[in-house]
């Protein structure tokens, strides 16, 4: 059972943890490309306003929206999706009795400390971002900059309990 439980964990953490680090490091650099005034979709007209669009020379401006959107959505859907990874974590150290180890205590830690940093910065920039284009606005390069570090911290928390996950300090369980 163990080895199912650390199956399904490890799949939950690449489907649900790589998009999102991936996408939210997209993010900054594709907001930065949206240039001022771009048309913002989202109503009215759809895909055949959007070819219209582009024949009159538009199209780059809204397909660079849709881009930092699309972004977005899989930052937010994917975090949801990604529940998973603490809770098949909790089950699978449960079942190989490593709950009161150290290396374990700061990979839970860390993921909290991961966790908090996508919920409080970096999906509500995201959110700010994507109301200044709403709004026609050119994007702040500070704000970009502020964001892809934060999202670099983010990467960079998951990078580290993925090394404690496979180095495991101290680990005496033997698998």
């Amino acid at each position: 059972m163990t080895k199912f439980l650390l199956s399904l964990h490890v799949l939950a953490a690449i489907v649900a943890v790589g998009p999102v680090t991936v996408a939210a490091s997209m993010f900054p650099a594709a907001a930065r490309r949206v240039p001022a005034a771009a048309p913002v979709g989202g109503g009215g007209g759809g895909a055949d306003a959007a070819w219209a669009g582009a024949d009159a020379g538009a199209g780059a401006d809204a397909g660079d929206v849709r881009t930092v959107r699309l972004l977005h959505r899989i930052c937010r859907v994917y975090t949801g999706l990604g529940i998973a990874v603490p809770v098949l974590g909790f089950a699978t150290a449960a079942s190989m009795g490593v709950l009161g180890d150290a290396w374990l205590i700061a990979s839970v830690t860390l993921t909290a400390v991961a966790a908090g940093l996508l919920a409080a910065l970096v999906l509500p920039r995201q959110e700010e971002l994507l109301e200044q284009l709403a709004d026609g606005q050119p994007v702040e390069r500070a704000r970009t900059v502020r964001l892809a570090m934060f999202t670099g911290l983010f990467n960079l928390l998951w990078a580290t309990v993925t090394i404690l996950m496979i180095v495991r300090p101290g680990s005496t369980t033997g698998a």
